[in-house]
């Protein structure tokens, strides 16, 4: 098991100005970020939207081929009943008696009554085909409103991205480098309050004698203990690690 790391040799003042500077180049990289905006996530949503549109479509166009199948098939079965129908009817020309005719004639009726309800199906077929077309000619108008939608924002982020994409990859890196000087425990700490804190803030200096961060105010000793840059000290309401205000200038 890897022993955690210990940096033993850094001061506790060297320690404050690593997480501060760190803060520094965290709130850099989240500035970045927050140029980006909700470009991602909107981009995001377009492509599962034109994904479902896509998916939506096909599945229009195959129950439209089922329906124009059905069309065909009806209209063959037509052609097969009145081509039944003629031949009962020649059929009837040649009989011997009339119970041969009377089962001519009922076969007559019976393709007839087929050729009915396959006109009637052919009409139904008809209507859900026109519906089908429709609907897929407006999915189709909103797909390529969609895809419009997604190339625009595409092109802002890749060209937000491409802007800051090096100076991103900069600061990453040496986020990650103050962080290796950073002994274990303070940079654990370090990463729960800044996950927890609704501005990324979790080293914030003493500003007019309040919390940098939630704005309460600080004792004067206490303050006088941040100054003094011996110890770690955090606000006792939001748990924020309070530097010297001066560390500020210190960084500039």
């Amino acid at each position: 098991m890897a022993k955690a790391k210990e940096n033993t040799d850094l001061t506790v003042e060297e320690k404050l100005k690593a997480l501060f500077e760190l803060q520094m180049v965290d709130s850099k990289i989240d500035n970045i970020k927050r140029l980006r905006g909700e470009l991602p996530l909107e981009v995001q949503d377009l492509e599962d939207e034109i994904e479902g549109l896509q998916t939506r479509i096909q599945n229009h166009e195959d129950d439209l081929a089922k329906h124009e199948e059905g069309i065909l098939t009806k209209k063959n079965e037509i052609k097969d009943a009145q081509a039944l129908i003629k031949k009962y009817t020649e059929q009837q020309n040649n009989v011997r008696n009339n119970r041969e005719f009377d089962s001519l004639s009922k076969e007559i009726e019976f393709q007839t009554l087929e050729i009915e309800l396959c006109e009637k199906r052919i009409k139904e077929y008809t209507v859900k085909t026109e519906d089908k077309k429709v609907v897929i000619e407006d999915s189709k108008g909103i797909l390529e409103d969609r895809t419009g939608d997604l190339e625009t924002k595409k092109a802002e982020l890749d060209s937000i991205t491409s802007e800051t994409q090096k100076e991103e990859e900069d600061l990453e890196k040496k986020s990650l480098s103050i962080l290796e000087m950073v002994e274990d425990r303070l940079s654990n700490a370090y990463k729960k309050i800044r996950g927890n804190a609704r501005n990324g803030l979790a080293v914030v200096p003493v500003q007019r004698d309040a919390c940098g961060g939630c704005f309460n105010k600080i004792p004067p000793q206490r303050q006088l203990d941040v100054r003094s840059r011996k110890k770690i000290i955090v606000c006792e309401y939001c748990g924020r690690i309070l530097v010297d205000p001066d560390m500020e200038e210190e960084f500039k």
